[in-house]
């Protein structure tokens, strides 16, 4: 067989294998590699193991409109007397007494007995959701007013109304739909989804994402000065642009699989344990893979800036924090106001964005969702599930489509890490190498 033509290409192939490789040899033969790669499996694991005692011991349902009670003692609860007609208040009033054979029924089944519905239709500014799944509203003897007390012209359900003055959803329910909605599903699936976003958007894309750049990148260029080595990288003639690039490559070949690995095992975990009508909750791995690229692409800019900043100076690290505490500080910024305009001055800012359209994408219709948790609210109960998932959920700040918003935040992503990569090589080559 001919051999190939030993042309620059290939040549400038070769420096750059070596490079990396020799860049992943150092990272896997550190032991401080494997402690701050496991430091930080173990941060984000004692989270999932909260989330893992939370969804297995389950949430206790509340009895919201009391009819699963028995006032007057009698054995019958509340709602299997109104059923019969009978006075739940007087002793000598059952349906025991109406028909001996009828016989108590467990105060269970009038919990949770109107369901939870999460379907939701209609226009942007009215949409319609709950249904009456007791038939207490759709009963025949109620007259069609009585069925329809929103005044929508949709009898028993709960009408969804868009207040543009107040930039809110208002509530207006029919009489007797959801009046005992059940809780404890809804708190499943609002914590289920808070933790997935929760620990995707600080637990991988904040502690990950920027925390492994700032141990592991900021020494790249630095220590390799210090100790005298990097002699032999720039023995041969190659650009130092390029040898800064070839040694975040190869600090890349050990993070990204990291991130990756660690990633699929997160959803395969939540997506057994979390609440579905199947043995998987497949939906959830759009919003998994985001936060699994999301977190590669901010540890991409970041070990960028941060080589940049252990090149300038041997303190690199000290120079690399208040840019991390300036991130932390973007990144809670981004929970509460995701079209903040300071939030385009940030890298978590764009990262977080990509796994926000994803939710839009997978998730739709979730501000309703929410808002159906302070309907409840409303009737008499707390939902910190519901708050929880309020705080970790936003649009996406720039506008446009979830995959629109994705593209471009990935393409901001990529144009700072370019720009660091030449800050950074810039710096690099008007270093002297001792």
């Amino acid at each position: 067989m001919e051999a190939k033509p030993n042309t620059i290409y290939r040549a400038l192939d070769r420096k750059a294998a070596a490079i990396t490789e020799f860049t992943m040899r150092q990272y896997r033969t550190k032991a401080s590699t494997w402690v701050v790669l496991g430091v930080g499996l173990v941060a984000i694991s004692l989270v999932l193991l909260i989330y893992v005692d939370v969804m297995s011991t389950g949430f206790e349902s509340i009895d919201n409109d009391g009819d699963s009670e028995d006032p007057d003692g009698d054995g019958y609860p509340t709602g299997q007397e109104n059923k019969y007609g009978t006075d739940p208040y007087m002793a000598t009033s059952n349906p025991g007494l109406l028909r001996p054979s009828i016989e108590p029924e467990p105060a269970s089944n009038y919990i949770d007995e109107d369901g939870f519905d999460i379907s939701i239709s209609g226009t942007a500014s009215a949409q319609s959701t709950g249904y009456d799944d007791d038939g207490d509203c759709r009963e025949s003897d109620r007259t069609n007013s009585q069925k329809d007390t929103n005044g929508n012209g949709i009898v028993c359900d709960i009408e969804l109304r868009y207040n543009q003055y107040q930039g809110d959803w208002d509530v207006d329910a029919d009489r007797y739909v959801d009046e005992d909605p059940d809780d404890a599903a809804y708190a499943a699936e609002a914590s289920h989804m808070a933790f997935v976003l929760g620990i995707g958007k600080m637990g991988f894309v904040l502690l990950l994402g920027m925390f492994l750049p700032l141990f592991l990148a900021t020494g790249l260029i630095r220590e390799e000065m210090n100790d005298g080595t990097m002699h032999f990288m720039l023995a041969k003639p190659i650009a130092r642009t390029e040898v800064f690039l070839y040694r975040i490559l190869g600090y890349l070949g050990i993070v990204w699989p990291y991130f990756i690995a660690i990633g699929l095992l997160f959803a395969l975990i939540s997506g057994f344990i979390g609440p579905s009508d199947g043995f998987f909750r497949f939906q959830d791995l759009g919003v998994w893979l985001a936060i699994i690229f999301a977190t590669m692409m901010a540890s991409f800019v970041y070990g960028m800036l941060f080589c940049a900043l252990g090149t300038m100076w041997r303190f690199g690290i000290v120079l690399a924090i208040p840019f991390a505490a300036w991130e932390l500080g973007m990144c809670i910024v981004s929970m509460g106001a995701p079209e903040a305009a300071i939030l385009r001055f940030s890298v978590i800012g764009w990262a977080l964005m990509i796994v926000d359209a994803a939710a839009v994408i997978v998730w739709p219709n979730m501000e309703l969702f929410i808002l159906q948790g302070q309907t409840m609210e409303d009737f008499g109960l707390i939902w910190s599930t519901s708050n929880a998932l309020n705080f970790f959920y936003s649009e996406p700040g720039v506008g446009g489509s979830g995959l629109v918003s994705a593209v471009f935040a990935t393409v901001v992503l990529l144009v700072q890490g370019a720009v660091f990569w030449l800050v950074g090589g810039a710096i690099f080559k008007g270093k002297e190498i001792e």
